[in-house]
Order: C-alpha cells, then structure tokens, then sequence
C-alpha cells in the first residue's frame, strides 16, 4: 500500500477494469450502443480504459467537461439541459467533434437556431419520472415545437429522446429497479412509435447504473448511458447493482484521536471529502461509509459494527465495537468505502493507486 499522510482517494484497478469490461459485455450482449457517462471519474487516463474496451462516444454532464474530453473523445454527449451562457464554448466544441447538445424548451432550441455556427445533434430531454429536468412524455405539443423551431436550420440535427431514471436510487429491491426500467422503456417506446415515421433515424437514450446493471430487458432502447458502475459503492450495494467486492474506490482516512470509553475513533475526512450523502437503517442510524479490511494490495471486506456515523467539514466520527478499537492507535489509518462514489470522487480531485500511481482527473 502507499503512503499515506492525509486523507487519499484510492482506487483498485483491477476491480475498475472489470467494472467497464463487464459492463461493455452486457451492452454488446444486448445489442444495444454504449455511451457510458464520463461525470463520476472525470480523468483521461481511467476514460483510455474504457477506449482500450472498443468505447468510442461517451456522456458528460457540462460543456467545460466535454471540452476536458475532447482532445481524446470526438463523439461527446452533454447530458445536461444546454447552458446557452456557453454557446462561445459550444460553439468552438462544435467545430472539432461530433457535440450533441441536450434541449428541454423551445426558448433554448430557438437561441441555438440563431446563434449555432456549427452543426450539432441534440436529444431532448424526457421526464420518466425523476422528476428533475425533461418534457412530460404527454406534452407532445411542446416536442412538436421544437422539433419545428429545428427544422429551420441545418446545423441543428435531432437525435433522438434521452431519459435518466434517476429514481432508481431511491430503490431498496431489485423488482423496484425493475420496474422503473421498464415504464421508462415503454414511455420512450411511445415517443418513437409517435415520431418515428418522420425521424426514422432518430435513437432512444437512458442512462443509470441500476437499471443498467439489474435490468435483463433493453427491447427499444438504442443507447445507454450508466457512469457510477465504473467505480459502484454502498448505495448501489443496496439497491443491488453491485457486490461489495466490487467497490473499486475508497477513501484512507488518517486516525488522530481514539476514544475507547464511547467507541468511537476520530479520522481525518470529513464532509469536504465524502460529502454529505448518507444511508439511513433502523440499528445504525445515519451511515456515511463503512471500514473494511486493510489488505497488502487494498481492501477486503467489511468489518462488521465499525462505520462512519458522523461528519463535519474535516472530521469523522466512526463507530467502532468495543472487540475491534484496541487494534487501532494514533497514526494508523482506516479505509472507508464510500455512500455514493461520483461525490467522493469529485471531492477528492486525484486518485491513488496501490503500486504508487497518481491519476489525475478534471
């Protein structure tokens, strides 16, 4: 293991060179396009392994993270309701790779008529059923629009429908997962079968890593889109997506103080390196990781009573059994698995991994 002096985001290749390949094996098992969302690890070098798995186009969530992309990916979707403060940006993105934009309004498709300069595709955006950003499926009145407001340009080109089911991180059994994944298929599968005579090439788009990795039916769907399988965490152990074997990164946090009388031990990583994101269960109360195992070559499963119960900016408090804190001291440090993987990550900027190797990320 390296050293460690301060609280460090390590990350176990081979367990993440799995996660893509598995990953890219279900997709072309299932025939369907695969443009795995790019958000969660954020870095060129991890991004060359997906390249080495046959990947050619990905998803982003911002148009300054498509830019971070572009000089190694030239098929770059933005995943993100178009920020038309960027079109500068868009503008010199469109230029040199192949820019699909994301449009949910009429207001924002009619400004990229105008101000476009160079061809870009765009998917508008579908509610099915997070409830964040998207068009009701039924409010065809306001796809009509835009679709007409594009079809008075020829550098704008429609791709198709893109849907995130984010609400399946909500769920707690696979059946729910299920479930979500294939209402959101038959709401897509209604906008094609409505559209699909006069756009005959246009694709159907989703995207979350539950879905993706619990679901066996993609009847419909053209494209996928899933970004937090490439590392998973506890949240995606609970819904299901995922073993805890699994998890490919997690967060060495140094030990500063011990108190045996209440169980608990003081690391240094708080709330601005795990972020807030918590799991709630009746015994435990609030979770916001777990500590597993210290291996030779990373980690090993969890230990059993020990988790993170509390977090402030740089402190966190872990929960420890009574049988466990006596093999703890001062400068030791714990290796916590964290709730949800893409906040960590960005928090966290850089990873680390066990033969000494720094990668860096946007």
């Amino acid at each position: 293991m390296p050293m460690i002096q301060k609280p460090t985001l390590l990350l176990d290749k081979i367990k993440c060179r799995k996660n893509i390949s598995a990953m890219v094996s279900k997709m072309i098992k299932n025939n369907v396009d695969f443009r795995p969302h790019f958000k969660t690890h954020q870095s060129l070098e991890i991004g060359r392994w997906f390249m080495e798995s046959g990947i050619r186009k990905i998803t982003v969530s911002s148009i300054e993270m498509a830019e971070y992309f572009s000089p190694e990916w030239n098929d770059i979707t933005v995943a993100f309701p178009v920020n038309i403060r960027e079109i500068e940006t868009i503008n010199k993105l469109a230029v040199t790779i192949n820019l699909n934009l994301l449009v949910e309004s009429s207001e924002a498709i009619n400004f990229l008529k105008e101000n476009l300069k160079s061809k870009a595709g765009f998917f508008i955006k579908i509610d099915v059923g997070n409830n964040r950003s998207g068009i009701h499926p039924s409010n065809t009145g306001l796809i009509d629009a835009i679709l007409s407001i594009s079809g008075f340009s020829d550098r704008l080109n429609f791709k198709g429908f893109l849907g995130h089911a984010g609400h399946t991180y909500k769920c707690k059994t696979r059946d729910e997962v299920t479930g979500i994944h294939n209402m959101s298929r038959e709401v897509m599968a209604g906008l094609k079968n409505r559209y699909i005579q006069k756009y005959p090439d246009l694709k159907i788009s989703l995207g979350d890593t539950p879905g993706c990795c619990i679901a066996c039916d993609f009847t419909g769907i053209d494209e996928l889109r899933p970004g937090n399988f490439v590392f998973y965490d506890l949240m995606q152990c609970r819904i299901g997506s995922c073993m805890v074997e699994q998890i490919a990164v997690a967060l060495a946090c140094p030990v500063v103080a011990i108190h045996k009388d209440r169980g608990e031990i003081v690391v240094y990583g708080g709330s601005v390196h795990f972020s807030t994101e918590s799991l709630e269960n009746e015994k435990e109360g609030t979770v916001y990781g777990r500590v597993a195992e210290i291996k030779e070559n990373g980690w090993g499963q969890i230990i059993q009573g020990m988790y993170l119960k509390s977090l402030t900016q740089e402190h966190g408090i872990v929960s420890v059994p009574h049988s466990e804190i006596l093999k703890y001291s001062i400068g030791d440090y714990l290796i916590i698995l964290p709730v949800h993987s893409c906040i960590t990550a960005n928090s966290m900027k850089n990873y680390l991994t066990f033969d000494s190797e720094k990668i860096s990320r946007m």
